[in-house]
């Protein structure tokens, strides 16, 4: 037996080095026990095993990396580039004698793999009882899967080395890089905890990765796939967001105001926050503008907001924003106002849900999504946007966030069509639609549906110019608007460029 003793409470949490990956597992890898770390080449899993070692260096561990798949020059090399200093960490470089070039080291047996692999093991063995390790990754389990020439020594032989390590008090991480073409589970009966990494290439853009615990006994871990990049500094993990996983932070009795009579009266008078209202319409119609409307008459009251764009940059946003009199550059100076540009083809569903989760938890109260058509194109099939969405909006509703969504239609003129349909999760509904009259193209716009008040009925026209966004008096004397091409009749009166909005 080794001196090493093992503490009181020795099934406690240690952590994985990575604060979001701890929080997945409930806390961490369990102490002096054996996990399993697989994943194709390229999926991450050597990072990871550093970053494990770096935080118990940072505890003051003794930590060991023991590997037989890259050279120690390599180990190095990955580290330097995410400017890591491993100099706390033990690396062992083992290189078994029928894998050597030198001669001397050559076993002259041609039938030798009990000989191979028994003094592979005992050269980790030798190594361990000189260290004395309480953190240890082992790199990989393929080459002792080679070694034992079969299934049933290999398995025997990991079971050998799962003893030895949890006699020793060692919280151990095994690497595997599932080469073998069969995929082999016998390990995972064998393995504390396992987590696999998995990365998929995308038809057009930058390959995903995401991980998911398959097991972690006695933990309640965060099941299901969770979305991570591997930038300089190591895995950034982003737990899939679940709405139950974050408390209500309570009813607060709040309205947001459009600033612009009209529009607050045909909503009913404002749009509550704790909730997510829907602007639907063809593109060009106005629904980014009503959104940014609502914003910007928040920020003159001291909100703080957020605005996610897939669809435009930061210097187009901006300078329609002057253009429509809606000048925020005041706001993001003072830090109250953000405006991010997401790329669907760079980030990942679960990168956007851990954006959206900073800001709110830094003081955010509205967030906008402009727009969906491009969170969409981020998704591999509909319904796990339905499943996102679900989950957004439910969080961001529980933070009492006012959310406003943005979807774009097919179509300009008569029937549209929305690639996907969120009305159902969305509180208000707002539309908006071209149509025809007296020559000239006009918009006009209605409130759908709105789950916590009452709300018009009525059809407003809708006018954007120079001095911002105007809403008219209801569309009386009108049938058939909302087909694109309506018919006037008695009492039929439109909006003019120099007419004041009027109820």
């Amino acid at each position: 037996m080794s001196d090493i003793s093992i503490p009181a409470g020795g099934g406690g949490a240690v952590s994985s080095g990575s604060p979001a990956l701890d929080r997945i597992l409930d806390g961490g890898y369990a102490y002096n026990r054996l996990h399993l770390l697989e994943g194709e080449p390229g999926s991450g899993k050597t990072t990871l095993g550093i970053q494990f070692l770096l935080a118990g260096v940072a505890e003051g561990d003794r930590c060991m990396y023991i590997t037989l798949s890259e050279s120690r020059e390599e180990l190095l090399q990955v580290a330097g580039t995410h400017g890591w200093d491993v100099s706390g960490i033990e690396i062992f470089e083992l290189v078994p004698p029928e894998l050597s070039l030198d001669p001397e080291r050559e076993q002259s047996i041609v039938y030798s793999s009990d000989l191979e692999l028994g003094e592979t093991v005992r050269m980790v063995m030798a190594e361990v009882e000189r260290v004395k390790p309480t953190r240890l990754v082992f790199d990989s389990l393929s080459e002792i899967r080679m070694l034992a020439q079969g299934g049933l020594r290999f398995r025997r032989q990991v079971l050998a080395m799962k003893h030895y390590f949890a006699q020793r008090g060692c919280t151990v991480v095994f690497l595997d890089d599932l080469t073998q073409t069969i995929e082999d589970f016998s390990l995972h009966s064998l393995a504390h905890g396992v987590i696999r990494l998995e990365q998929t290439a995308q038809p057009y853009g930058a390959e995903r990765r995401r991980l998911r615990v398959y097991k972690m006994r006695a933990r309640g871990f965060r099941g299901g796939f969770h979305d991570f990049v591997i930038r300089p500094g190591g895995l950034d993990i982003f737990p899939r967001l679940s709405a139950a996983a974050h408390p209500d932070a309570g009813y607060r009795d709040r309205v947001a105001s459009s600033g612009i009579a009209e529009l607050d009266l045909l909503v009913g008078g404002g749009l509550d926050y704790g909730t997510s209202t829907l602007f639907m319409g063809p593109s060009g119609a106005g629904k980014t503008t009503m959104a940014m409307q609502y914003v910007f008459e928040g920020l003159k009251h001291g909100e703080k907001a957020l605005f996610v764009s897939f669809d435009e940059t930061e210097r187009v946003f901006l300078r329609r924003g002057a253009g429509l009199n809606m000048d925020v550059q005041q706001a993001t100076a003072e830090g109250r106002f953000v405006f991010e540009q997401v790329d669907p083809a760079e980030m990942s569903p679960g990168e956007l849900a851990q954006l959206i989760r900073s800001h709110v938890e830094s003081g955010t109260t509205m967030v906008v999504l402009d727009s969906l058509s491009g969170y969409q194109h981020a998704m591999p099939e509909e319904r796990y946007m339905l499943l996102q969405m679900h989950e957004l909006v439910t969080y961001l509703n529980q933070q009492g966030v006012l959310a406003l969504l943005v979807l774009t239609q097919t179509g300009l003129i008569g029937a549209m069509q929305s690639p996907i349909d969120l009305t159902y999760l969305s509180d208000n509904v707002l539309l908006v639609r071209f149509f025809e009259a007296e020559g000239e193209i006009r918009r006009v716009m209605s409130v759908m549906k709105k789950r916590t008040g009452h709300h018009e009925k009525a059809l407003r026209e809708l006018m954007i110019d120079s001095e911002g966004l105007r809403v008219g008096p209801k569309l009386n004397g009108f049938r058939g608007v909302l087909t694109g091409v309506p018919q006037m009749v008695a009492g039929g009166k439109l909006m003019t460029n120099r007419d004041d909005a009027e109820t």
